[in-house]
C-alpha cells in the first residue's frame, strides 16, 4: 500500500525594519514563534538572516540551522532544488533583509515556485515600510500604487516622476517610490524640479526606528535642511497629485 507525504509550507517571515531596534518592538510574537520551530531558511542574505534569527533568540545556535541564499531571480531550477525539501515535508521560511519577504524582494520567486510545486504558502504578519508609510502619511490610501525603485538616469528619471504624477492626479492615486539610501538627496532634488509645487509629498525615513522621520506636505514647502535627515536612510517616497 503506498502512502502519500504530505509536504511542508513555506512560511513568509517578516523581519525588523530597523536592525539596530530591539525586535520584540516590531515583530509579532507569531513570527517569532514559527522562526523557532524552524530550521531551514531561504533568505535574501545569510549575514542579515543569521543577524535576525539571533534578534528572534532561535533557541537552536545559528551554526546548525540550514540558512540559504535565495538564487538570481531567473533561476528556477535551483529554486525547485531548494524547495524539494518542503514538497518532501520539511516546512522552511523565507527572511529578507528587512521587511516583508515577497514585496519588493526576491522572495516573490520562492512564493510563486512554491505554488506551482503545490506547496501551501503561508504569510505572516509584521512591517511593511509600504503600509507604514502610507498610514502615516494622510495620503489617499484607497488607491495607491508602488513602483519601486524609479530610473537613475536624470532624464528617465525626471520622465517617469512627470508620469507618475499624471497618474496620480488622473486617478486621485498615491505614488510610492523607494531609492538606494545613498542617492535619496537626488531623488528629492529631481522631485522639487520635476513635480508640481501643489503636488504633496511625504517622506518617511527609517520607519520603526526611535528617530524616524515621516513628514507631508506639498512640494514647494519642503527645504533643503530638513530634508537633510533622510540622508543615507531608508526611505520611501510618497506623491499625491491634484
Amino acid at each position: 500500500m503506498s502512502t502519500m507525504t504530505s509536504s511542508g509550507t513555506l512560511y513568509m517571515l517578516p523581519s525588523p525594519l530597523d536592525a539596530g531596534a530591539a525586535c520584540a518592538l516590531d515583530t509579532p510574537a507569531a513570527v517569532r514563534d514559527c522562526a523557532h520551530r524552524l530550521d531551514y531558511f531561504l533568505v535574501e542574505s545569510a549575514k542579515s538572516a543569521r543577524a535576525t534569527l539571533k534578534r528572534l533568540e532561535h533557541p537552536t545556535p545559528l551554526r546548525e540551522l540550514e540558512i540559504v541564499e535565495l538564487p538570481p531571480e531567473k533561476d528556477g531550477r535551483l529554486l525547485r532544488e531548494l524547495l524539494a525539501p518542503v514538497l518532501a515535508g520539511r516546512s522552511a521560511g523565507v527572511i529578507s533583509d528587512a521587511g516583508c519577504p515577497g514585496v519588493a524582494d526576491p522572495g516573490a520567486l520562492a512564493a510563486r515556485t512554491a505554488h506551482t510545486m503545490g506547496i501551501p504558502v503561508m504569510p505572516l504578519v509584521g512591517p511593511s515600510s509600504i503600509l507604514l508609510g502610507l498610514m502615516a502619511s494622510g495620503l489617499n490610501g484607497q488607491s495607491f500604487a508602488f513602483h519601486g525603485y524609479l530610473p537613475v538616469e536624470d532624464g528617465a528619471r525626471a520622465k517617469t516622476l512627470a508620469e507618475l504624477e499624471k497618474q496620480s492626479a488622473r486617478l486621485r492615486q498615491t505614488q510610492l517610490f523607494i531609492e538606494t539610501p545613498y542617492r535619496n538627496l537626488k531623488m528629492f532634488d529631481a522631485i522639487r524640479s520635476h513635480c508640481r509645487g501643489s503636488t504633496l509629498l511625504c517622506v518617511a525615513a527609517a520607519l520603526t526606528a526611535p528617530d524616524q522621520f515621516v513628514r507631508t506636505k506639498p512640494v514647494s514647502k519642503w527645504t533643503v535642511e530638513e530634508i537633510g535627515r533622510i540622508d543615507r536612510r531608508p526611505t520611501l517616497f510618497l506623491l499625491l497629485a491634484d
